[in-house]
């Protein structure tokens, strides 16, 4: 029983540090500057980001839009570019899979 509750335990955590990590790399490439989970700041909520691309293949489109920076998706102020310096290709990834299920 004891090795079941701790097992159990083992697994809470680990999710919740796996799910923690998305968020952390968005704190650490300064993404919440501009972005929010809910509400529009400078830029797009993660859940309206979400909600557009709903249901579309575009996690290599995001990616690139990051990378590039630019504008006219969600309105005229532009995203500037965010260089694997400032976010990894690998966060990057598990960043744009996490937003795009907030919505």
């Amino acid at each position: 029983m004891k090795k079941t509750l701790l097992v159990a335990l083992g697994l809470a955590f680990a999710s919740a540090g796996a799910l923690a990590a998305p968020e952390d790399a968005l704190n650490k490439a300064a993404c919440m500057a501009c972005h929010t989970k809910d509400k529009k700041l400078v830029g797009p909520s993660f859940k309206d980001i979400a909600t557009k691309y709903k249901g579309q293949d575009v996690n290599a489109k995001l990616f690139d839009k990051v990378r590039k920076g630019g504008s006219g998706s969600f309105g005229p102020i532009p995203m500037s570019p965010n260089p694997p310096e400032k976010i990894s290709d690998a966060d990057l990834k598990e960043v744009i899979a996490w937003i795009l299920k907030q919505g």
